[in-house]
């Protein structure tokens, strides 16, 4: 099975990842309760400063409240005003994304992918990638709007190749899946 980390959701090759997104007001000085977005979650503990929207924050507090985290932004005072920032995502640059091993990739870097088999043929983009439990499927589409689910096996897969974006696929492998 090829590995994967949802975290850091991000539908492209952007210059951040998404690592949370900001929910309800938690008391009255401010603090922000955050669902983690990332396999990482305890990077929100020596977080300093984080993207909302396109605006760099600095993060002056950040508490554990039973499994709850909960996050202040300098300058954001008040419930009223950390208010404001409810259902916004939170991103760091992708350069401070935490190291993988080797065959793990992120799913940001999963979705764009060309799909090539052995064979030559072209089978569309990786437009999604599903979480079955087992093992991820790989969703392509092509020119026509046409669909292939591609198991993320490695009997299936053969390469990732992310820096020259292509995924090569066993085209006998997948007729027996």
């Amino acid at each position: 099975m090829i590995r994967l980390s949802p975290s850091a959701v991000n539908s492209s090759k952007d210059e951040r990842i998404v690592i949370g997104r900001v929910g309800a007001p938690h008391g009255i000085k401010g603090l922000l309760r955050v669902l983690p977005l990332t396999d990482f979650p305890e990077r929100f503990d020596s977080l300093k400063a984080v993207y909302v929207k396109d605006v760099l924050r600095e993060v002056s507090a950040v508490e554990h409240h039973g499994d709850k985290l909960l996050l202040c932004f300098q300058g954001f005072e008040t419930r009223e005003e950390a208010a404001r920032l409810t259902g916004e995502l939170l991103s760091v640059p992708r350069s401070e994304a935490a190291p993988l091993a080797e065959g793990e990739y992120y799913t940001f870097d999963i979705i764009g992918l060309q799909v090539r088999d052995t064979e030559g043929n072209a089978h569309g983009t990786i437009t999604q990638v599903l979480k079955t439990g087992s093992n991820d499927v790989y969703v392509a589409k092509d020119a026509s709007g046409k669909e292939l689910l591609i198991p993320a096996l490695k009997k299936v897969v053969k390469e990732i190749n992310v820096d020259d974006g292509f995924l090569l696929i066993d085209p006998a492998e997948l007729a027996e899946v």
